[in-house]
């Protein structure tokens, strides 16, 4: 037996009605599912993207970084900031495409990719 795919991946946010704001309007994720302040899901591609509330996640969970793909890197990195998130960084690795690292507005760091 084997893993088939990645489900989904998740941060554990403490505030989850400005988090699921910043990353439906700033990255344009659909919101697929959400249950209160515990739980808010959204569909990104083929793929899910949620946020937790902390008593829904593992005790002492430590972050991941999520890369999303995307085909307007400077569209979304503007909406990134005007939604209160930060740009940390910014690379061009040439025909292996670019990369914009950024934080939400609590601070959780994921990539945006375009190639």
């Amino acid at each position: 037996m084997t893993v088939s795919s990645i489900r989904m991946g998740y941060h554990v946010a403490r505030d989850m009605a400005a988090l699921s704001a910043f990353y439906r309007d700033a990255l344009g994720l659909a919101p697929r599912f959400a249950d209160g302040s515990r739980w808010a899901e959204f569909q990104a591609g083929a793929s899910r993207f949620a946020l937790a509330a902390p008593q829904e996640a593992p005790p002492d969970a430590r972050g991941a970084v999520l890369v999303f793909a995307c085909d307007d890197l400077d569209g979304i990195r503007a909406r990134v900031l005007a939604q209160g998130g930060r740009v940390l960084d910014q690379r061009d690795m040439g025909g292996h495409g670019r990369v914009v690292t950024a934080a939400d507005p609590a601070g959780t760091v994921f990539q945006l990719f375009a190639r």
